[in-house]
């Protein structure tokens, strides 16, 4: 249960009248604690989600987080047809909450991770993004980074084909292709996507949000979709955003080595938000040979 000073915080944010229904922990975030909420306001129930900051050293690197996370979801609210939580209130420096935290709108919808239709489940993260790239955020004040120092790579401890990871280091090494900077999600992967049914309900988790590359979106989405699945899923999705973007978008190979080496710079692991929703029957060994046949189908694209 969260303490009272933060529930106080809550109701005040939404209305001083308002009362708590019921609260509980949400499931599939791993970086920080993640609360939904339900309030009465005048009769009428309203959902919220708390966010708060409680990671420690991610603070200490990142200690504008809330600030970011508001930032992005007043920016992320100018897509067109795309849902996304709406802030209501933020605690940047966690002064009054003891973390620093966000309060949002809680969208509804639940995550899919093994959809009945694969080809539509593709196309509608594919199409969701394309309206997060056509946001306007030419003045948005977070650039996009690397999590990852390329240069110091090592997959020896786990790879079949090091040699080849080292091939992918030093192309990412080398000159960044030049591309028409968007509004991007920076964590885009299908644990972040709400559906209804058949259809994308929203966006949720933009704490990252910022401006760069597309190609990182999709490529991040990409790794993902490749462990999760295989490569020729990864590839769908690829085909699926090109086909919405059309010639907005430019294809480079390149952002995809930069994404998968985000994952690999580290020993692959079974992705906690993932076992957290019910996924099973994913094992640390087929995380790493997916990674590795995913990097050949990216190297074979650059010959």
């Amino acid at each position: 249960m969260l303490p009272d000073h933060i529930l106080r915080w809550v109701v005040d944010a939404i209305d001083p009248d308002a009362s708590l229904v019921a609260e509980q922990k949400l499931q599939g975030g791993i970086s920080s604690l993640v609360s939904g909420l339900t309030l009465r306001v005048n009769g009428v129930e309203r959902a919220v989600v708390l966010r708060q900051f409680d990671n420690a050293e991610w603070v200490r690197d990142e200690p504008d987080l809330a600030l970011r996370e508001a930032e992005s979801l007043r920016r992320a609210a100018q897509a067109l047809s795309l849902q996304t939580p709406r802030l209501v209130a933020f605690d940047k420096t966690g002064t009054q909450c003891g973390a620093p935290t966000v309060l949002m709108t809680r969208l509804e919808g639940e995550v899919v991770l093994e959809p009945n239709n694969m080809t539509q489940w593709l196309d509608g993260m594919a199409e969701a993004l394309t309206r997060i790239h056509a946001v306007d955020a030419s003045d948005f004040p977070w650039k996009y980074k690397t999590y990852c120092d390329v240069s110091t790579l090592d997959t020896s401890s786990w790879s079949q084909i090091p040699d080849k990871w080292q091939i992918a280091s030093n192309i990412v090494q080398g000159s960044r292709p030049v591309v028409t900077e968007r509004f991007i999600h920076r964590d885009y992967h299908p644990t972040n996507i709400l559906w209804k049914g058949e259809e994308v309900s929203g966006i949720v988790d933009w704490v990252n949000g910022c401006v760069g590359p597309a190609g990182i979106d999709v490529g991040h989405c990409r790794v993902n979709l490749a462990q999760l699945y295989d490569v020729s899923t990864a590839d769908a999705f690829l085909s699926a955003y090109q086909s919405h973007a059309g010639a907005s978008f430019s294809y480079d190979p390149y952002w995809d080595l930069v994404s998968l080496i985000d994952f690999a710079y580290w020993e692959p692991e079974v992705y906690g938000g993932w076992t957290a929703l019910g996924m099973t029957g994913l094992t640390k060994q087929m995380m790493i040979e997916r990674l590795d046949s995913y990097l050949v189908s990216l190297l074979n694209r650059f010959s």
